[in-house]
């Protein structure tokens, strides 16, 4: 997965724990369930690059759910400042914010009819330099400088209620002064205003359109397979317009075919800043941070962006319960595109580390996501990374000419709308022609995942013919389990694979084998979610990381202890504690965990050419000259260029590597 978060910036802040949040209250009231259904926005904005702010009216049309609704909570920035709140006839409402949850309540006198429309229009206007406080701590949804500017929709840059799950049509007029272009999405038009132009952008279908961004430079357009792909590249980046262009338009082209028409035949792609996520997509749109503009192309992540035009645009979770719907498929969209372009060995490599990432957390089932917090790593592990490992399973348990029929159905029949698990199932069912119940029940109500246990003895047989018979059970600890698994039989012969049910705690099985079996292999394709001691390892790692990524570095040795319980000679997590010790500048451990690494299984590959970098730039600040030179020799001969390892070998054999100065607080 590139994220490798979709949308994680490399400053996520410290505050995101890696254990189930809290939420809060507008998080809350979502689970809760909608009090208003908005329809539509009319939104009229002004931006001034100059002083990086804006001034909007924004008028939301809404239908009420409840009788007598009362109240109405809307999520806005912080940082925008509301003059005013009236309602379809001017009459003044009260209006609260809360600054802990970016929110402002509306109480209503009086109290709204159920299921009569009502309108309600907000003034206000203030800052967003990229400075503020973000609604998602540590992510920059908004900036506004005077070259360039970026509102997308998690900015809540407008009031939004029932974030990413309440779909709405809008009609946006955005100003800016002359020389400046507004992007955005739906049918576009423009006209100039004495020293301004107003841009406006109709957007009829309800789906998620309200981002949108300025730009002054021109754009590189880029045509293939039938597609042009707008990019808006700066400096440096610039160069790169070109790959991403053709890598843009081959993936829009694969995706057509695979899942049926998008929502827009082109796509613009527009370059963000620092802090920002990674990716983000809006209809016709898709925004990419510096830091995500990779030599070569970040195709995985780029695959997940332009998939979301299907999985978020055209088709979306009808609660965040259900967010596996886009985010899974998003992301197993992603290993589509590396099976397409490198074979399905490299997605079977794909596939492995997605399930690492989705066991790191297995408490919750899938069907809870609401009670995680909006782009934490958690969220991602769950809807993304176990929602790809479960359409993956899908695919396995179905055939692949009735999965991507399944795909396709699903995109077309649930187009402009929302969509629950069981409107998925139901397509699923339907051309599977069987009951699936249990696999929905398994993967996506409940949580864990089996670890099998493998018991057989081999009999020879005379009838029916002469051959050889494996009876055996396979065994595991989750009661309510049903899956059905691979076993591949190792013969003097053909290997012979068979598919059994596996049902429960035990499960007896009776195969004839014509060549006299050696070994027996469970899942030998890894279709199945579950546990392995060398999975394990990988998943205690992968905690491990998570902590470090976030500075919380005695946590982060905790897994990484846990994963050397499972397999003492795991290189990695050598390698990992011993990272941990060099950040705290703690070098003799640092030392003697890099050479526990170089002692160990070598694996990945590239623990051994970048322990040895490590150990020489140890020597190096203790004073030992001669001893880093070694290392760094020793990491040449490798001949491992694993981020460029080489180079960076090659740059401290020249000149010794000093340790940076500390910045006192």
């Amino acid at each position: 997965m590139y994220r490798e978060f979709r949308a994680l910036s490399g400053a996520l802040a410290a505050s995101v724990l890696l254990a189930i949040a809290i939420l809060p209250m507008a998080a809350q009231d979502r689970r809760a369930g909608p009090q208003i259904d908005v329809q539509d926005y009319t939104i009229e904005a002004d931006i001034s690059p100059n002083t990086q702010s804006l001034s909007v009216t924004a008028v939301v049309r809404f239908v009420p759910l409840v009788d007598n609704l009362a109240s109405a909570t809307f999520e806005l920035n912080n940082a925008l400042n509301i003059a005013r709140v009236v309602d379809g006839r001017g009459k003044q409402i009260s209006a609260s914010r809360n600054q802990q949850d970016s929110s402002v309540r509306l109480a209503f006198d009086p109290a709204l009819a159920k299921g009569q429309p009502a309108s309600i229009s907000f003034t206000y206007d203030g800052k967003l330099s990229g400075q503020e406080d973000s609604p998602v701590e540590g992510i920059r949804f908004a900036a506004i400088h005077p070259d360039f500017a970026f509102l997308m929709y998690p900015a809540r840059w407008f009031p939004v209620s029932g974030y990413s799950t309440d779909r709405f049509a809008a009609d946006m007029k955005v100003t800016v002064p002359a020389g400046y272009v507004v992007l955005g999405s739906g049918m576009d038009s423009h006209q100039a205003a004495g020293e301004k132009t107003q841009y406006e952008f109709k957007f009829e279908h309800r789906s998620f359109p309200g981002s949108i961004a300025v730009v002054k430079d021109p754009p590189k357009r880029v045509q293939a397979e039938g597609v042009t792909t707008t990019i808006y590249f700066r400096g440096a980046e610039g160069d790169m317009a070109e790959a991403y262009g053709n890598e843009t338009s081959q993936i829009m082209s694969y995706f057509s075919g695979m899942f049926g028409p998008p929502p827009y035949a082109d796509l613009t792609i527009v370059e963000t800043e620092a802090g920002a996520p990674n990716g983000y997509a809006a209809p016709g749109l898709i925004f990419l941070s510096p830091r995500a503009l990779t030599r070569p192309v970040a195709s995985k992540l780029v695959a997940n962006e332009v998939s979301r035009q299907w999985w978020e645009e055209m088709v979306s979770a009808a609660t965040r319960n259900h967010l596996w719907l886009t985010n899974g498929l998003a992301a197993y969209s992603e290993l589509l595109w590396v099976e397409h372009t490198a074979g399905k060995g490299a997605m079977e490599g794909q596939v492995h580390d997605v399930m690492v990432e989705s066991l790191t957390v297995d408490t919750v089932p899938i069907m809870q996501s609401a009670r995680l917090e909006d782009y934490s790593p958690e969220l991602w592990a769950l809807t993304g990374s176990k929602g790809a490992a479960v359409v993956n399973m899908l695919r396995y348990l179905i055939g692949d000419d009735k999965f991507f029929e399944v795909l396709k159905q699903y995109a077309q029949q649930r187009v402009w709308k929302t969509a629950t698990t069981e409107d998925f199932r139901d397509v699923v069912e339907k051309v599977a022609g069987k009951n699936l119940g249990y696999f929905f029940l398994q993967w996506i109500e409940s949580s864990g995942a089996p670890e099998f246990k493998l018991e057989y003895t081999v009999y020879r047989t005379q009838v029916p013919k002469e051959g050889f018979r494996v009876m055996g059970k396979i065994s595991q600890d989750m009661d309510t389990f049903r899956m059905p698994v691979d076993l591949k039989i190792e013969t003097d012969g053909n290997p012979e694979q068979q598919r059994i049910e596996v049902v429960g705690t035990s499960s007896e099985f009776s195969i004839d084998t014509f060549g006299k079996p050696k070994n027996i292999v469970i899942d030998p394709d890894n279709r199945v979610l579950r546990y392995s001691p060398a999975l394990r390892v990988a998943v205690a790692i992968k905690r491990g990381e998570q902590f470090a990524e976030l500075s919380q570095f005695p946590e982060a040795l905790q897994q990484y202890q846990k994963a050397l319980e499972t397999n003492r000679t795991s290189s990695l997590a050598h390698y990992r504690i011993a990272e941990v010790y060099f950040l705290e500048s703690n070098f003799q451990p640092a030392a003697n965990e890099f050479r526990e690494a170089l002692n160990g299984d070598l694996q990945p590959k590239w623990t051994e050419v970048w322990a040895h970098i490590n150990l020489g730039k140890i020597f190096d600040i203790t004073g030992q000259r001669d001893r880093a030179v070694n290392e760094y020799n020793l990491a040449m001969r490798t001949k491992d260029d694993t981020q460029s390892a080489q180079e960076e070998a090659t740059k401290y054999l020249k000149t010794a590597y000093e340790r940076p100065r500390r910045v006192e607080q």
